[in-house]
C-alpha cells in the first residue's frame, strides 16, 4: 500500500525558509579570542557507552568539558542524582568531571555497576555526556565435570561441544590437547563460530590425541581449560560414502539479523564422505567482492562493514561426489541511529537568525527528542524566538538571553545518539588577528596573497585599499576571499605599496596594514652547455645570473643531482665552474643553482670525458654504436611506508655511454597494464630511492638511454603495496555547465592511482546558489560527473568536489563557480530605426532584458519591399557587443522590414520587427502603384476622359458660333458706352468675349461659371422666349441685367451641366 506524501510545495516552502537563515559565526582558534569570549559548556572527552572495567583496578569514568567561565560537574546514576560527597571511595578529579572509584581500602566493584551520565554546567547552559553503562569484567570458572569417552563409528560426523562459561566480555575459544598442543584443523575438522569442534567424518587417526576446549578472558589475561574429550573410533571393513548433510545450521533455511556497519558472519558446516566442499552464493546478485572474505576453509563467509544493500538471501552449497545440498540464510540488515546532520555549535550576533539541525537515519526510523540544558524542551520556559520543526530548531532575532546548550537524542531499538550543541550570542567589535605592519616580498609576475584574519560579531565586512586611497580593491587583478585574504593574480611593479584592510561592523572598525615589495626574478641568462672533453684537459662551465640587487644571491653546483664537492682540481667563481685535469669520474650532469631567499633558477649541462687516444678504450670510438641493452635483475630493498630503494644491473651500453635511466611504474587497480614514468636518474647510478604514494600496488621497470636511443624496458620487479591514507589533494578541472535549461552538469578529472591514497575512492560533490549562500547540497559520487536537476535558467552556483576514501577525506577543496543551463534569450530591447537621408538607414538596439545565458551574438534579417513586391532577404550576424548597424539603401523608393534576434548557445530567441520610415512622396507613389492596377480605377479614368472630351466638344461648338448677330429689337435699357456694338445695332460676338477672366475655373462636374461675362448663351436664352431664325440669327429680345446681384443669383440657380449646354445650343 503506497504511503501518502505531502505535496512538493510543502517541502520546498520549508526548505526555502531554512536556507534563508544566516550562517553561524566561526570563532577563531586564537587563544586570546578563546579566553576572552564567554561560551557555554562543551563536552570534550568521555568514556565509551559500554564501559567494561577490570575488577582488579580502580574504576575511572571520564568526563571533561570546556567553557567560559569554566564549568562545574555533577553525575547521575541510574537517572538519579549521584552524591559523590557521601561515598568515601568516589572522588572527582580537579578541574574535571572524571570520576575515580578507589578500591584500595576495600569494596566490591560490582556494587557500582549501573548507568552514569555527566552534566557540565556554567551560567550559560548545561552539556550532557552519553549514558555510560558501567560493567565489571567477569571471568567465571569452568564447572567441574567428568567426561566419558566419546564412542563414534569411523566415517560418522561428530560435534564436541565447548559450552564456555559466560564472561564479560565473551572469551576467546580455541582447542588444544591436554599436553597444550594445538589441534590441527582443516576442511574436515574445524572449530565453529560458537566454539564447538566439528568433524565432518571421523577417522582412526583422530584417536591419537584428546581434545580440550580453552577460554581466554580479556581483562584477566587468564586461560581456563575444560576437561578433555577422548575419542574411541569403531572401525569397519570399509567406510561407506555418504552425501553431504548440514551439521550447522540445521535444516534447509535460517535467518540472521545484523546491524549496519558491523561484520556479517555466515557459517555452514557439513558432514559427508568424502569431506564436502563449501561454496557461497547470493541470490539475485554477486557477493560484494570488495568486502566479502571466506574463512575457516570456506565454511564461513564474512562481509565487513555491512550496509543496507547487503541484505537478501545467501546460500551455501555443500557438495562431494555423492551429491550436494544447500542451506539458505535470509539476512536482514537493521541499523542503530547514524548521523546525517549532527547539530553543530551556533554562534550568532544579536538579532541574527540561525538553526540547529539534528538529522539521523536508522532501521527502524529513529525518533528525535530535543532537550535544552539537560531538560526536555517541552518543559523548558517558552521562547518566542525559537521554533521547533521536527529535526530542526529555528532561531529568529536571537538575543543575549537565548544562550543555552541544546541536546538532540535520536534513538531506536538498536541504540541511540546524543549530541550537544550550544547557542551563543556574541556582541564583539572587529578585531585584527594578525601582526601589524607586515612586510611581504614577492617576485615579479608571480601570484601572491595578502592575509588579513579578523573577527567580530556581527560578522564584519572587509575592504582593502592601496596606499590609503582609492576605491575598494576587488575584481580584475584582485580577488578578496571570505576569510579576508586579498589575492593579486599577477604581480606588477606598480602593485608595490602599502595595502590596508578595514573590517567594519555596527560596533566599530579595525584595520591593519601590509607593505608589499616587488622584486625582480632570478634568471640564469648564460647557461652551461654540454661539453665533450679529453681526459686531463680543463673544462669551464658558465653560469651567469641576473637577480634583484636587494636580495642576496647564492650560486651552488650539483653533480648528478647531489651537492658537488669542490676539491683541489675545481674552482668555483661567481659566474663559472672550472675543472682542471678532467678525469673519468668527472663525467656526469652538472647543475647550476642560482637562488635567493625568494626564488631560484636552474640550468643543467652534461660533461662527457673521453679517454686517452693511446688507450685501447679509445679504439671503441671506431666501433658502431647502438642502443643500450635492457637493465636486469631489479631488486626492491629498504621497504618503507612511503618509499623503496630500487636497484638494477646496467646492460651493455653498446659503445655509447648511458646518459639516463627512466624508472617507470604500473599499478593494477586503476590502469592495469599501463606504464607511467616515475622518475629519471643519471646514467652513472644503478640504485635510487623512489618516493611512493599511499595504497598503490607498485611494479617497476627501468629503461636505459644513450645518444643513440632507448633500450627495451627491463623485466618488471616484484610488486610492493603501500599502506593507505586519506587523499591529500582533490580532483582537478572541476566545472559546472548546463546541458539543458533546467540542469547543471558538474564534471571533474578523476584522480589516478597515485593520488587515490586508499580504497573506494569517491567524491563528495557540494553545490549551492552563489547569490543566496544557502546551505550546501551534497552527494557522494563514484564517477566523474553529477547532474543537478530542477535549476533556474543560467544562474551561478558555488561548487566543491572533495575526494574521500576509506581512510578519510582530502583537505577542503577550492570553490569553483559554475552555471546552470542556458535558454533562448528574450527579444532585444528598444529596437530603433532611423533614416537620416535617402541613402542610409541607422539601426540601434539594447541588450535583451533576460539574456538567459551568455550572448554569442545577434542575427539581423532584412528585406526591401515596394508595395506588395519583396526583394531578396539579407542576413547579418553581429558580435554580442555590437548594438548598431547601418544599411546602405539600394534605391530611394523601397522601404525595409528588419527582424532582430539575440543568440545564446541554445539558439536564437524571440525576435523584434521594425520597418524603415517612408521616404518623401513615397506614400503617394505607393498608393498610385497600388491603385493603378485596380479595375474600378481604370473605369473611373475612362469616364473622366469621356467627360473631358464632351467639354472640349462644347467649347468647340461655342467658338464655332461666334460673330455678329442682328438684333430685331433693342434692349429696354440702353447699353453703356463701353459695350462693344456696331453702328447698325448688331453685337460683335468675338473670341475676345469668350475668354474667361483670370481666376475663372471650370468645375469638376462641368459647370461653367459666369461671374465675369454678361454676354452668355444662358442670358440670351433666359425665359425660354429667345429663338433662332432659319438662318441661325438670334430672334428675341435681348435683355441687359439690372445689376450684379441679379446676375449672381441667376448664376447660382442656372448652373448647367455640359450636357444641358449642348441641348440649349442645338
Amino acid at each position: 500500500m503506497a504511503r501518502l506524501q505531502p505535496p512538493p510545495w510543502v517541502h520546498t516552502a520549508f526548505l526555502l525558509c531554512i536556507l534563508g537563515l544566516v550562517g553561524a559565526i566561526e570563532i577563531p582558534m586564537d587563544p586570546s579570542i578563546q579566553n576572552e569570549l564567554t561560551q557555554p559548556p562543551t563536552i570534550t572527552k568521555q568514556s565509551v557507552k559500554d564501559h567494561i572495567v577490570d575488577p582488579r583496578d580502580n574504576i575511572l569514568i571520564e568526563c571533561e568539558a570546556k567553557g567560559n567561565p569554566a564549568p562545574s560537574f555533577h553525575w547521575t546514576r541510574n537517572s538519579r542524582f549521584f552524591n559523590i560527597a557521601k561515598d568515601p571511595r568516589v572522588s572527582m578529579r580537579r578541574r574535571s568531571g572524571t570520576l575515580v572509584i578507589d578500591f584500595r581500602s576495600g569494596g566490591r566493584p560490582e556494587e557500582y555497576e549501573g548507568e552514569y551520565q555527566c552534566f557540565a554546567r556554567n551560567k550559560f547552559g548545561t552539556a550532557l555526556s552519553n549514558r555510560i553503562r558501567l560493567q565489571v569484567s567477569k571471568s567465571p570458572l569452568w564447572p567441574k565435570e567428568n567426561l566419558d569417552p566419546v564412542v563414534v563409528q569411523e566415517g560418522a560426523p561428530l560435534t564436541l561441544q565447548c559450552n564456555p562459561p559466560p564472561g564479560l566480555p565473551s572469551p576467546v575459544i580455541f582447542w588444544m590437547s591436554s599436553s597444550m598442543e594445538p589441534i590441527t584443523q582443516d576442511k574436515r575438522v574445524s572449530q565453529g563460530h560458537n566454539g564447538d569442534l566439528y568433524f565432518s567424518n571421523v577417522m582412526l587417526q583422530d584417536m591419537q590425541t584428546d581434545y580440550s576446549c580453552n577460554a581466554r578472558f580479556h581483562f584477566t589475561h587468564t586461560i581456563q581449560q575444560k576437561n578433555p574429550f577422548t575419542l574411541k573410533v569403531l572401525t569397519t571393513r570399509g567406510v561407506a560414502e555418504r552425501t553431504p548433510s548440514f551439521m550447522y545450521p540445521q535444516g534447509t533455511s535460517s535467518s540472521q539479523m545484523v546491524l549496519r556497519g558491523m561484520d556479517l558472519l555466515l557459517e555452514c558446516i557439513a558432514s559427508g564422505v568424502p569431506t564436502p566442499d563449501i561454496a557461497w552464493y547470493k541470490k539475485g546478485g554477486d557477493l560484494p567482492s570488495d568486502k566479502a572474505k571466506l574463512e575457516n576453509f570456506n565454511k564461513a563467509l564474512r562481509i565487513t562493514n555491512v550496509s543496507e544493500e547487503d541484505s537478501g538471501e545467501y546460500f551455501c552449497l555443500a557438495s562431494n561426489k555423492m551429491g550436494s545440498i544447500r542451506h539458505t540464510i535470509s539476512v536482514r540488515v537493521k541499523a542503530a541511529p547514524y548521523w546525517l546532520d549532527e547539530p553543530q555549535n551556533l554562534v550568532l550576533a544579536p538579532g541574527e537568525d540561525g538553526r540547529l539541525v539534528c538529522r539521523a537515519n536508522g532501521n527502524p526510523k529513529p525518533t528525535v527528542q530535543w532537550m535544552v540544558n539537560g531538560e526536555p524542551l517541552q518543559s523548558a520556559p517558552p521562547n518566542p524566538n525559537r521554533e521547533v520543526a521536527g529535526d530542526t530548531i529555528i532561531f529568529r532575532d536571537t538575543q543575549i538571553s537565548s544562550r543555552a546548550v541544546y541536546q538532540c537524542n535520536t534513538s531506536n531499538e538498536h541504540g541511540y545518539l546524543l549530541a550537544n550543541a550550544f547557542v551563543s550570542v556574541l556582541d564583539v567589535p572587529p578585531r585584527m588577528l594578525s601582526p601589524r605592519n607586515q612586510l611581504i616580498r614577492v617576485i615579479l609576475y608571480n601570484r601572491t596573497r595578502l592575509d588579513c584574519p579578523f573577527f567580530g560579531s556581527p560578522i564584519p565586512t572587509l575592504r582593502w585599499f592601496k596606499n590609503g586611497q582609492g576605491s575598494n580593491l576587488d575584481g580584475g587583478n584582485y580577488h578578496v576571499y571570505e576569510n579576508g585574504s586579498l589575492e593579486i593574480k599577477m604581480i606588477r611593479k606598480e602593485d608595490q605599496g602599502i595595502y590596508t584592510c578595514v573590517a567594519t561592523n555596527i560596533l566599530g572598525k579595525a584595520e591593519n596594514q601590509v607593505r608589499l615589495e616587488v622584486k625582480d626574478p632570478t634568471r640564469i641568462y648564460r647557461m652551461p652547455e654540454d661539453q665533450v672533453a679529453k681526459k686531463g684537459t680543463t673544462v669551464q662551465l658558465e653560469c651567469r645570473v641576473k637577480h634583484d640587487p636587494s636580495l642576496k644571491l647564492t650560486v651552488s653546483w650539483l653533480k648528478d643531482e647531489e651537492p658537488l664537492y669542490i676539491g683541489n682540481r675545481m674552482k668555483k667563481e661567481e659566474d663559472s665552474l672550472t675543472i682542471f685535469g678532467v678525469a673519468e669520474r668527472d663525467q656526469g650532469s652538472y647543475t647550476c643553482v642560482a637562488s635567493t631567499e625568494l626564488d631560484q633558477d636552474l640550468a643543467k649541462a652534461y660533461l662527457t670525458v673521453l679517454a686517452d687516444q693511446a688507450t685501447p678504450t679509445n679504439r671503441l670510438a671506431a666501433l658502431p654504436k647502438g642502443r643500450p641493452d635492457r637493465p636486469r635483475d631489479l631488486e626492491l630493498t629498504d621497504l618503507a611506508e612511503r618509499s623503496v630503494r630500487l636497484t638494477w644491473i646496467p646492460g651493455d651500453d653498446n659503445n655509447s655511454p648511458i646518459t639516463d635511466y627512466v624508472v617507470q611504474f604500473e599499478e593494477d587497480q586503476f590502469q592495469p597494464g599501463v606504464w607511467h614514468d616515475h622518475s629519471k636518474f643519471p646514467g652513472s647510478v644503478n640504485s635510487a630511492v623512489l618516493q611512493l604514494s599511499p595504497y598503490v600496488n607498485y611494479q617497476f621497470r627501468v629503461i636505459a638511454i644513450n645518444e643513440v636511443g632507448s633500450s627495451h624496458p627491463s623485466l618488471p620487479s616484484e610488486r610492493y603495496r603501500t599502506s593507505g591514507a586519506p587523499p591529500e589533494s582533490n580532483p582537478a578541472d572541476v566545472k559546472g555547465e548546463g546541458t539543458r535549461k533546467n540542469n547543471m552538469e558538474i564534471t571533474w578529472t578523476p584522480m589516478n592511482a597515485t593520488s587515490a591514497f586508499g580504497p573506494n575512492l569517491r567524491y563528495i560533490v557540494k553545490w549551492r546558489r552563489r547569490e543566496t549562500r544557502d546551505a550546501w547540497n551534497n552527494v557522494t559520487v563514484w564517477g566523474s560527473r553529477y547532474v543537478v536537476g530542477q535549476t533556474p535558467v543560467y544562474v551561478p552556483y558555488e561548487i566543491r568536489v572533495q575526494a574521500e576514501n576509506d581512510f578519510g577525506k582530502a583537505p577542503e577543496p577550492e570553490t569553483v563557480i559554475g552555471y546552470s543551463g542556458e535558454d533562448f534569450p528574450s527579444a532585444p530591447r528598444r529596437f530603433r530605426v532611423r533614416q537620416p537621408n535617402l541613402e542610409t538607414i541607422h539601426l540601434e538596439w539594447d541588450h535583451p532584458e533576460h539574456p538567459n545565458g551568455i550572448l554569442i551574438g545577434y542575427t539581423l534579417r532584412y528585406v526591401p519591399f515596394n508595395g506588395t513586391k519583396l526583394g531578396k532577404q539579407m542576413v547579418e550576424n553581429f558580435s554580442p557587443n555590437q548594438t548598431k548597424f547601418t544599411v546602405q539603401r539600394a534605391d530611394p523608393v523601397s522601404r525595409y522590414r528588419f527582424t532582430l534576434s539575440a543568440r545564446t548557445q541554445v539558439g536564437s530567441g524571440e525576435a523584434v520587427t521594425e520597418e524603415s520610415p517612408a521616404p518623401p512622396n513615397e506614400a503617394y507613389t505607393n498608393n498610385q502603384a497600388d491603385i493603378a492596377t485596380q479595375g474600378w480605377f481604370i473605369g473611373l479614368m475612362c469616364a473622366i476622359a469621356l467627360l473631358v472630351l464632351i467639354l472640349l466638344i462644347v467649347c468647340f461648338i461655342k467658338r464655332s458660333r461666334g460673330g455678329k448677330y442682328p438684333v430685331r429689337e433693342k434692349k429696354d435699357v440702353p447699353l453703356g458706352p463701353e459695350d462693344p456694338k456696331e453702328e447698325d445695332g448688331s453685337f460683335d460676338y468675338s473670341d475676345e468675349d469668350n475668354k474667361p477672366l483670370q481666376g475663372s475655373q471650370t468645375s469638376l462636374d462641368g459647370t461653367i461659371k459666369q461671374q465675369e461675362s454678361d454676354d452668355s448663351l444662358v442670358d440670351y436664352g433666359e425665359g425660354g422666349e429667345g429663338q433662332f431664325n432659319e438662318d441661325g440669327s438670334f430672334i428675341g429680345q435681348y435683355t441687359v441685367k439690372k445689376d450684379k446681384d441679379e446676375t449672381e443669383g441667376n448664376e447660382s440657380s442656372e448652373a448647367t451641366s455640359p450636357v444641358n449646354a449642348i441641348y440649349s445650343l442645338a
